[in-house]
């Protein structure tokens, strides 16, 4: 199978890629600015602000799945319209759709949020990530909308590097105690989405961990596995001091988990040292 992964060389972009290589697909991945290295995946330069280019690349590379894992939190031209653009070229060419989603289209009101629950994004980014949800879902009816929460994975994520940067005294700042997601892992994540690629799924997926954590709580998990001081992870709320946004958001995976045979391990699995 072809697949073509957009925004292949970001931190799920580049766990999707060489999963599918590892599978025996043929991979192209789309770069912003820096090409991979994976072995065996093939890359192209692809913006998707300009439409012309991500004709281009559709194209060439005629995909039986395209995957976007492409965002730009503060660039709605990326994040929606871009989106927006490559649902319609995958359309065009007959290529199923992944788009990976966020548990940022929810405003936290209702705490629990299934696959039926209606987005109500408080931020600019959940407001573009639901902007791209509502057209995918007029555009291409068959595509997956894959909802996730906070990534994790081996070492290499965001919320990896700050905890370990605020262990070690690089980084000043606090994790949030009322700041509460899902997080998954990157592996596990990847696995979901490929199989959602290749299914008779379609409309929105949840595709998240089980367990409910705060930021705090995920940064002692990381500092317990990676045997750092988690005395040093200075703590706060986010209601009294973060930027805007959700607090609690848990996306509830139950009914997606059901169908998937890849088994979405909460935080406490996932990072859970052995002893």
């Amino acid at each position: 199978m072809k697949i073509l992964i957009v925004g292949g060389s970001g931190f799920l972009g580049r766990e999707v890629a060489q999963q599918a290589w590892a599978a025996g697909h043929t991979v192209t991945a789309t770069f912003a600015t820096r090409a991979g290295d994976i072995p065996g995946v093939r890359w192209l330069p692809m913006d998707l602000r300009r439409s012309e280019e991500i004709t281009s690349v559709l194209a060439e590379t005629r995909p039986d799945v395209v995957i976007n894992a492409a965002y730009r939190q503060t660039d709605w031209a990326t994040t929606a319209d871009g989106a927006i653009c490559l649902a319609m070229a995958a359309t065009r060419h007959g290529s199923q759709l992944v788009q990976v989603s966020s548990d940022a289209v929810f405003s936290g009101a209702r705490v629990r949020y299934d696959e039926s629950a209606t987005p109500d994004p408080i931020t600019p980014y959940g407001a573009a990530k639901a902007a791209a949800e509502t057209a995918i879902r007029l555009f291409a009816p068959a595509a997956v909308i894959a909802r996730t929460s906070l990534i994790v994975g081996d070492g290499g994520s965001a919320h990896e590097a700050f905890v370990h940067d605020l262990a070690a005294g690089r980084r000043s700042g606090v994790l949030f105690t009322d700041d509460i997601r899902c997080p998954v892992h990157v592996a596990d994540l990847a696995r979901a989405l490929l199989e959602l690629a290749v299914s008779d799924h379609a409309g929105v997926c949840h595709v998240a961990g089980p367990d409910a954590v705060s930021r705090h709580e995920l940064g002692v998990l990381i500092a317990d596995r990676d045997q750092l001081d988690a005395a040093l992870l200075t703590t706060g709320r986010r209601a009294d001091s973060g930027p805007p946004g959700p607090l609690d958001v848990r996306l509830d995976s139950t009914r997606t988990q059901r169908t998937l045979r890849t088994h979405l391990r909460g935080a406490r699995e996932f990072l859970r040292r052995e002893r």
